[in-house]
């Protein structure tokens, strides 16, 4: 979607009747009058169609309130039309946004978000983190978020594969280094090449690479981007796509190829792996990300809502805020969307057994003894697209165009710097903080 045609998908909002699908009159009476004016919640999350549509059909739909028109795209769209309001003045059209912690950054840096801290007041006995609620004051004593929900990455793995493991290994506290021989003894004993990275248009491998090979084996990012320890990661990673699946280049989501038997094991989101647990839980498992010499890192994704200044019904975005909180509907969410609650839920009896899987993935993870939690980027704003293209082109040069390491890690690092100077972009997560442009050293 565009930004013209976002304008138009917002303008839509206005018109929006008491008789819409995703916003009601409190209580089935009334008028949307009564609610305030009709609002866009505009996120970067559930881009995908199903998501959607669960989003407004199921996750939405027990909202009383205001109508609202559930409004989703790239981030570069949404943040653009969020500062564009913002710098208007006077009434938006977006009256909630739903984006990433570190999309948050330079908007808050340009005040276009409202002090939520009594509506997080009101959630206390919710339970939501600490560490979370701390994330979004960005470091001042305002709340400028509400956290909403939470994902992760992991691994998932046929059972097939279980047999082939390396002498010693436990599953649920791999090393890189147990992962390449892992694949190495699937390749010599069936001749296939069983692991898969998500490298397709719309993969994530990026946030892999940001949130789990870098840290995991250099301690940081940007700061030691061609380090020593970064060749060494980055020659494992051609190691391991030796024995990884050629198709690896088309993979947008691990969860088709986990399917079809095409890949047996492989990392990606967790709203990219539901579907083949859902399909068949009982044939694989789902454990924690390997460990490298720095710790077993792993990427928090805490999405946040926040209000806008120029929102044009604040009420009605602090009631859609509850009701998004409520537990219930932290569940709905989890339950067609496979993003996890932030607040303090009993997980049902019937929960979906593939949904189970994730869950008590997640909780692996996070409970490993040498855990360590990476944020998303924080403070990109409208360079993270660039930000990441440099992150992914790494990887392409090294590992697909079988470019020199030290070459590929010299190249992108001068590009990596230019955006992080141009964009008076600070250190972050396992980089640690700075005064400016975060550096590379």
């Amino acid at each position: 979607m565009s930004s013209r045609s976002f304008a138009l998908a917002a303008a839509a909002a206005i018109l929006v009747t008491a008789c819409s699908t995703t916003g009601t009159p409190a209580g089935g009476g009334g008028t949307t009058a009564d609610q305030g004016k009709p609002f866009v919640f505009a996120s970067t999350q559930f881009s995908p169609v199903t998501e959607q549509e669960n989003m407004r059909k199921k996750i939405l739909a027990a909202y009383q309130g205001a109508s609202v028109d559930f409004v989703t795209d790239q981030e570069p769209v949404i943040l653009n039309r969020i500062s564009a309001e913002a710098k208007a003045g006077g009434e938006g059209q977006i009256g909630l946004a739903g984006i990433e912690n570190g999309q948050f950054a330079a908007l808050v840096a340009a005040g276009a978000f409202d002090d939520v801290t009594k509506i997080a007041d009101k959630h206390k006995d919710q339970k939501i983190p600490q560490d979370m609620l701390t994330l979004g004051k960005f470091g001042g004593s305002a709340q400028v978020y509400i956290p909403w929900m939470q994902a992760t990455y992991f691994m998932v793995a046929n059972k097939q594969a279980l047999q082939y493991l390396p002498s010693g290994a436990d599953v649920n506290a791999l090393t890189y280094q147990q992962l390449i021989a892992w694949s190495k003894n699937i390749f010599d004993k069936t001749g296939q090449k069983k692991f898969g990275f998500p490298v397709g248009t719309d993969g994530l491998i990026h946030r892999l690479i940001q949130g789990y090979f870098y840290p995991s084996y250099t301690g940081g990012l940007v700061t030691t981007y061609k380090s020593a320890d970064a060749a060494a990661m980055w020659n494992d990673m051609k190691e391991l796509w030796k024995y990884s699946n050629p198709q690896s280049t088309t993979y947008a989501k691990l969860q088709e190829p986990l399917q079809s038997g095409e890949i047996w094991i492989g990392i990606d989101h967790v709203a990219r792996m539901i579907e083949v647990l859902k399909a068949k839980p009982d044939d694989f498992v789902a454990v924690p990300a390997p460990a490298g010499a720095k710790g077993r890192y792993y990427m928090s994704v805490v999405i946040g809502l926040g209000i806008p200044k120029a929102s044009p019904n604040k009420a009605g975005a602090e009631a859609l805020i509850d009701h998004l909180l409520k537990p219930e509907t932290q569940i709905i969410t989890l339950r067609e969307n496979s993003f996890f609650p932030v607040v303090d839920v009993k997980m049902p009896s019937d929960l979906n057994k593939g949904l189970q899987l994730e869950a008590d993935a997640v909780a692996k993870q996070a409970n490993s003894k040498d855990a360590k939690v990476v944020p998303l980027p924080v403070g990109l704003g409208a360079k993270g697209g660039e930000f990441n293209k440099a992150i992914t082109d790494t990887f392409v040069r090294i590992l697909v165009k079988g470019e020199s390491v030290q070459t590929v890690l010299d190249e992108q690092a001068a590009i990596i710097q230019k955006l992080m100077t141009d964009g008076n972009i600070k250190c972050w997560g396992p980089d640690g903080t700075s005064s400016g442009p975060c550096q590379v050293k």
